[in-house]
């Protein structure tokens, strides 16, 4: 097609380079010099000594990366999404960067990944550490499907081939990621293409792309010719914002006063390191990123589902809730699965749930007071293998 490029020698999963008028619009991007999309500050994807820093961390976070036992999920099923959410605002962690978000009587799917594995193979990649709690078959419609950037933990092949067999599914996306939808199969009249401060209105609701601190890159080599973003969506009584992955950066104050206040934040609070300090939020910057946007309630995202990244499995929650305390943020932090309406969750009150399969739950659970029993550990079956790729 005009839109995309590709060599039939590369994977399908590497999507495809844009081609055509979409190339055009990439290189009228004020975003876009010398040959590829910069970020709103100067950032470096590693920081000095990256492979240094990073082989310590693991050494330190030996044994902590997975969970001890099967992850706690709230199993959906087509029943439990059919009542209408009552304040007009409901949303569904599925795992990692997956939420599924019913606003203003429109259902929205950000950064979809149903499939085993966030890799260009089936055979190879970081695996789940839990089965996506909606099985595919049972996931409501969704009327607009949202994509952040084109890593395989965020834009996943098989899930996009299975949603685009809906016929009613709308995409909208970064410019340039359009030219990976189209070569699997996603008319080119579904998709809605946006540069950073660009807005639409899909579906009833109000998208715009906003700025990130991060990066793209799919197959072989980097493409500098495809964009990442934030995403504001906005209805006539709700607005929502989902970080995709960022680094802190002055720009989320800017959303905020342009864009907020937010009804619900999504923030990447997980697989940061200091190997890659500038590219992904540790816990804290999400937290000040949320108070940044004016967020009303903060839901931490990106952790949990994948082992990306040097630190123990269930430290982003323990630290979120630390952080968001500190602030008076008000958070959730819901079991994978569970249903929630922001306007009724009390954000000062956090179940950690995720102590119950922490792999070093002594780490977190404070001692018993004296003259109290300690609570006995919680022993829970192993861990499930994982979901399957999608079907249609």
């Amino acid at each position: 097609m005009a839109g995309h490029v590709f060599t039939s020698l590369a994977p399908a999963a590497f999507g495809a380079r844009p081609a055509g008028k979409r190339l055009e619009r990439v290189r009228r991007s004020p975003h876009f010099r010398d040959g590829a999309f910069r970020n709103p500050v100067p950032t470096r994807r590693a920081s000095p000594g990256a492979l240094g820093k990073m082989m310590r961390a693991q050494r330190a976070a030996s044994g902590l990366r997975r969970p001890a036992g099967a992850i706690p999920l709230v199993t959906a099923s087509a029943a439990d999404f059919a009542p209408a959410p009552t304040t007009g605002l409901r949303a569904s962690w599925l795992g990692h960067a997956t939420v599924f978000v019913e606003i203003d009587g429109v259902r929205v799917l950000f950064d979809p990944v149903w499939s085993t594995r966030c890799s260009p193979s089936a055979a190879f990649g970081p695996a789940r550490l839990h089965a996506v709690p909606v099985r595919f078959a049972d996931l409501p419609g969704p009327d607009v499907v949202v994509v952040s950037h084109d890593h395989y933990d965020h834009l996943d092949l098989a899930t996009i081939v299975a949603l685009a067999r809906r016929e009613r599914v709308l995409f909208v996306v970064p410019l340039g990621i359009g030219a990976h939808l189209e070569r699997w199969g996603v008319a080119e009249d579904r998709i809605t293409e946006l540069d950073w401060h660009e807005s639409a209105e899909v579906a009833g609701l109000a998208f715009t792309a906003t700025p990130a601190r991060h990066y793209c890159n799919r197959g072989a080599r980097v493409l500098g010719t495809v964009l990442w973003a934030s995403w504001v969506v906005a209805g006539p009584r709700h607005r929502v914002f989902h970080s995709g992955d960022s680094g802190y950066f002055p720009g989320f104050a800017d959303i905020g006063r342009e864009h907020g206040p937010f009804d619900l934040t999504m923030i990447q609070a997980g697989a940061y390191a200091e190997a890659w300090p500038e590219v992904h939020l540790h816990p804290e910057g999400a937290v000040q990123a949320h108070a940044d946007l004016g967020g009303g309630l903060m839901l931490p995202i990106h952790w949990g589902t994948f082992d990306l990244a040097p630190h123990a499995w269930e430290e982003p929650a323990e630290r979120s809730v630390a952080a968001a305390r500190a602030q008076g943020t008000g958070l959730v932090v819901p079991r994978p699965g569970a249903l929630f309406e922001p306007a009724l969750v009390d954000g000062a009150e956090v179940e950690p749930w995720w102590r119950e399969v922490a792999a070093a739950p002594e780490r977190w659970v404070p001692a018993a007071p004296a003259g109290q029993a300690a609570v006995e550990p919680v022993v829970i079956p192993a861990v499930s293998s994982g979901s399957a790729v999608p079907a249609g």
